[in-house]
């Protein structure tokens, strides 16, 4: 008997699956007779699943390519392969990076931020980052006039932006999700209370504004490629990539995570600690893309939906390249049809947002499915 159970394809080797798929009525006693389980011990279902998978990343690595080469030679002026027309082509590739950057923070901080809160229609957004942007904005503005927003710009002032965001984070994280009578609940609904003040203010110090200074403030917040400065990148690049990978590398923990608690206490994973841990890690990510090219609500929100409806699994060591891969088709898309099919110069994110927002609307009328 025992061998039978232990044997290489036995009942015993195939009935036990990590797969998120599984239901408590796959999971059936070890060595029942004629149990078999619905799907496989992987990250997939089957194997054309995992072809699928497969064939998502290929063609959004193609598009993404197709995208960001049209942004760098479509409607260059100088001819291919000449000095000048590289010179332009280094200036475009500096918004590519910062696509790149936004893409890969919004992605992995949004998937991350839904598994560890256990929901998927909300985003890292609703902890007041950008409500806290808008305010340092709004009050730059406000205390020293148009050179306020010249005041903003800098790598001092950067990093000290990223900084702030960190640390209030931080502090609620710290003091909500430690001890005995830690409630996830408490902490989103707080910092919902938070960016609901922090707007409030933000509004009360636009209306005191100029016309000529409310003017200069809005184009500080929306989202654009073009708030950011290439001096940010050396910063921002190396935060946003060791955040990201400590993430991608936890990937299994929060597989578990996924899961719920009890599940966590089961196998011996601390929710707590890693939930403060990744959570601690999606607020550098969030900081760093809101200070770089500002707010953006809608955008992790939908990367996060559609990647999950792509990847056909779970398992976030191949989920998360596929929203980072994912975003910058959006980022980089959006940009192209807008400067090279509708020749409409403007903010891209409005249109991103306007997107991100029916696409909310339509999985909570679906009560979560889309």
């Amino acid at each position: 008997m025992a061998e039978r159970l232990l044997a290489p394809g036995s009942v015993a080797a195939d009935v036990v699956s990590t797969a998120p798929s599984d239901t408590a009525a796959d999971l059936g006693p070890l060595g029942v007779p004629g149990h078999r389980p619905h799907s496989s011990s992987g990250a997939f279902a089957d194997r054309g699943a995992a072809r699928r998978y497969r064939i998502v990343v290929a063609v959004l690595a193609i598009v993404a390519l197709g995208a960001g080469f049209g942004l760098l030679a479509l409607d260059n002026p100088m001819p291919v392969g000449s000095r000048g027309f590289w010179l332009i082509a280094e200036m475009r590739a500096t918004s590519l990076v910062v696509m790149a950057v936004a893409a890969f923070c919004q992605a992995i901080a949004t998937i991350a931020f839904q598994t560890v809160t256990g929901n998927r229609i909300i985003t890292p957004s609703i902890m007041g980052f950008e409500s806290l942007y808008t305010a340092i904005q709004t009050g730059a503005v406000y205390f020293l006039g148009v050179a306020g927003v010249v005041a903003l710009q800098g790598t001092g002032q950067f990093l000290a932006q990223v900084a702030l965001m960190v640390a209030l984070s931080v502090l609620l994280y710290g003091w909500l999700l430690r001890g005995k009578y830690a409630n996830m609940q408490i902490m989103l609904l707080i910092g919902i209370v938070l960016g609901g003040g922090l707007g409030s203010v933000s509004s009360f110090m636009q209306r005191l504004l100029t016309p000529s200074e409310f003017d200069v403030l809005t184009a500080r917040l929306f989202g654009s490629v073009n708030n950011a400065s290439v001096e940010y990148l050396p910063f921002a690049i190396p935060l946003c990539l060791v955040a990201g990978v400590l993430i991608w590398l936890n990937s299994s923990r929060l597989n578990v995570i996924a899961l719920g608690r009890d599940v966590c206490l089961n196998v011996g994973v601390d929710h707590g600690r890693q939930t403060i841990y990744t959570l601690v890690l999606v607020s550098v990510l969030m900081a760093v893309s809101t200070a770089l090219i500002g707010p953006m609500t809608f955008f992790g929100f939908l990367v996060a939906t559609l990647s999950y409806q792509l990847a056909g699994t779970h398992d976030h060591r191949r989920l998360l390249p596929v929203g980072v891969l994912l975003g910058f088709v959006i980022l980089a898309g959006a940009y192209f049809l807008m400067d090279h099919v509708f020749y409409a110069q403007g903010v891209v994110s409005i249109i991103i947002e306007l997107v991100g927002g029916t696409v909310f609307l339509v999985v909570i009328l679906r009560k979560g499915r889309l």
